[in-house]
């Protein structure tokens, strides 16, 4: 994804707790499983709609009613004008109105503001955990790297302004009576009067899914540090024995030599276990779940995906 948008990911996460799709436009729902790949979500299924949870089973929430006031937020906007001002036309006369000026301050500044937001989740996530574990990694799929939605939040509208230089401007206006000067970003009845520098501009009228909570599969610390000490500890031999094996004199510097293992290869260290290790009955000594945060932001804009 454009770097533009960083900023406004994670300040709404920071904010809302939530994750937008916003431009990535995908409608997510409870029980979606997806991964991210080269800085892309891909949707791959539904928990529910792929039998993984049994009737019995699917406890999803109606309405929740999330706090208003954290759904409205920018970052590096500026409002060095607001007034109202008297206008003219030939079939009402003449009208007042109001203006407002908001200055973008730099690349990736943005102004966001959402209104009535609710949202949807899974109730019983913690009776299906585990189940879901066993199912995705071993019984129905084997992922390594898998993200499952638990909650989606909608608004009844919102609207999303983003800059794309050093310097944006977004002039918009309102003829509603009685508006005065509080803020007209995201009112229904404002327009926009002229932009500048602006890279990003969408309002949503409808209660879309665009925004979610989710859970990461990971694998368990204990596990993790064992894998990682033990390779660390096979990486110490492998130079004395390429001397003996490899009919070439490769030159090490073996002083104060410590092998270095990222965190992030869990799911390759796991590649490393014996046939049948891993099966139904172990998973769950491996894998546990973590909530989705600003690393997996991350990962959307790496190229990469990692």
């Amino acid at each position: 994804m454009e770097k533009v948008f960083q900023n406004y990911y994670q300040s709404c996460y920071n904010r809302t707790g939530f994750v937008p799709t916003i431009p990535l436009g995908h409608y997510v729902h409870p029980g979606d499983f997806f991964q991210i790949n080269n800085g892309e979500i891909t949707l791959l299924g539904n928990i529910y709609m792929n039998k993984l949870v049994s009737p019995e089973n699917c406890d999803i929430s109606s309405a929740n009613l999330l706090h208003a006031a954290n759904w409205s937020f920018h970052q590096g906007v500026t409002k060095p004008y607001s007034g109202r001002g008297v206008g003219e036309n030939l079939i009402d006369g003449q009208f007042e109105y109001s203006r407002q000026v908001l200055a973008f301050d730099g690349y990736g500044s943005f102004f966001f503001k959402g209104t009535n937001p609710e949202s949807v989740r899974i109730n019983n996530w913690n009776i299906i955990a585990d189940e879901l574990i066993i199912k995705l990694t071993q019984t129905n799929f084997s992922f390594r790297d898998v993200y499952v939605v638990t909650e989606t939040a909608v608004t009844s509208n919102w609207t999303l302004a983003i800059c794309g230089s050093e310097e944006g401007e977004l002039e918009i206006a309102t003829n509603t009576e009685n508006h005065g000067l509080v803020d007209l970003f995201g009112h229904e009845t404002s327009r926009t009067v002229q932009s500048k520098e602006i890279e990003y501009y969408h309002r949503e009228v409808k209660r879309k899914p665009h925004f979610f909570k989710a859970k990461k599969l990971k694998v368990k610390n204990d596990k993790l540090d064992h894998f990682i000490s033990d390779l660390i500890n096979r990486r110490k031999g492998v130079y004395e024995w390429a001397s003996e094996f490899y009919d070439y004199n490769f030159e090490y510097d073996m002083v104060n030599y410590s092998p270095q293992v990222s965190n992030n290869v869990q799911g390759s260290l796991l590649d490393m276990l014996q046939a049948n290790e891993l099966n139904p009955n172990t998973a769950l000594l491996y894998f546990k779940w973590a909530d989705f945060d600003l690393d997996d932001i991350s990962r959307l804009f790496n190229s990469n995906g990692r």
